[in-house]
């Protein structure tokens, strides 16, 4: 079956071959049967060699900060499970390191920042990113580029203004983000400033990336959800807006995939008005609802709940053919709601990579 739509329309091409680019080509406007797929945190703990490699490294920032090691997390999981993408092996807190801020990762108790809550805490920031201080990713953004397969895509990404913001203003990793919360009804006109130096540290940092070589990049907006309706446009929508307008005024063509974690009712306007190439949804957004509701000229991925793939057995097999139903007949890349848990067995992921790409059928 086959059947185009000239210009950035909708192809539709049954049974694409694995050994082409199926990650670029579904962006590119084509129904690929198997979809193209890659999981969010995918170079991570549940890789015994990622834990190998992790013991090399010193501390979680030298890990990302040093590019033969960073490149190699980076390729580890493709090589594995042939994962038609690959996304770089870094951290969205890299952003606020080379904006000045004084960033540590504790083995246990993740980041830790010096938060951002006064003028003077906020006048210790840098008007922009310290180039030097990210040469090392973007260095592990080419060293994995030239080890890739023409076949695979890699991914570059970078934390949405808010929830880089989150991070950068409660000083640590929370639940409710309430810290973040309570700055954005005390102090609206200082988080203002924040989110807008973070829109233009963000757009040269995509840059950044795609120049050294990544063919597509996600906004993780990981902490959306937090926000009420009324918040989510001005600190959410809004921002990821001016990042994607001002990112192709310098790269016409960027591929630009964005991950709000936030409610249903707010994903179809979001997505609209965005102007996104890829919408990724949580696990708990409706996918046959995405399917019916957000734009055909746009390519939903996700949205696989990792405590699915965790358990395995009938649950798996019962998750992954839901997703394959409802996204039938459109453009899709199969990936978790989010990221994929530490204790996830191996053979699941294996499980899951074969059902992909034979049920899909």
């Amino acid at each position: 079956m086959f059947f185009l739509i000239i210009g950035r329309g909708v192809g539709f091409f049954e049974n694409c071959d694995l050994k082409t680019n199926r990650f670029l080509k579904t962006l590119e406007g084509e129904v690929c049967v198997p979809p193209p797929m890659w999981l969010m945190r995918q170079a991570g703990r549940y890789l015994p060699e990622y834990q190998a490699l992790r013991a090399k490294a010193g501390s979680f920032l030298d890990f990302c900060y040093t590019p033969p090691l960073a490149a190699e997390a980076t390729l580890q999981p493709v090589r594995r499970f042939r994962f038609d993408a690959a996304i770089v092996f870094s951290d969205i807190l890299v952003v606020p390191d080379a904006l000045g801020q004084k960033l540590t990762f504790e083995e246990t108790g993740g980041p830790k920042l010096d938060p951002i809550l006064t003028p003077k805490d906020f006048g210790r920031l840098h008007a922009e990113l310290d180039r030097r201080r990210l040469d090392p990713v973007l260095e592990t953004i080419a060293r994995a580029k030239a080890q890739l397969a023409a076949d695979t895509a890699l991914i570059g990404f970078c934390g949405a203004p808010w929830t880089v913001a989150c991070y950068m203003v409660g000083g640590k990793s929370s639940p409710d983000q309430a810290a973040a919360r309570l700055f954005a009804y005390r102090e609206q006109a200082m988080l203002q400033r924040l989110i807008d130096l973070l829109v233009e540290a963000s757009v040269d940092y995509l840059s950044w990336q795609i120049e050294a070589g990544v063919d597509a990049v996600q906004i993780f907006d990981t902490w959306a959800g937090v926000l009420p309706c009324s918040e989510f446009e001005r600190w959410c929508l809004e921002p990821v807006k001016a990042i994607v307008a001002k990112l192709r005024l310098r790269h016409k063509a960027a591929r630009i995939i964005a991950f709000p974690k936030g409610p249903e009712r707010s994903l179809a306007d979001f997505t609209a008005r965005t102007k996104i190439d890829v919408l990724g949804l949580g696990t708990c957004v409706d996918l046959q609802w995405a399917a019916e509701t957000i734009s055909a000229g746009v390519v939903l991925q996700g949205n696989l709940d990792p405590l699915a793939l965790a358990a395995g057995g009938a649950a798996l097999e019962r998750a992954v053919h839901g997703i394959l139903q409802a996204v039938k007949g459109r453009r899709h890349i199969f990936n978790l709601g989010h990221g994929i848990l530490p204790h996830t067995p191996l053979s699941h992921v294996a499980r899951l990579v074969e059902m992909v790409r034979r049920d899909a059928d």
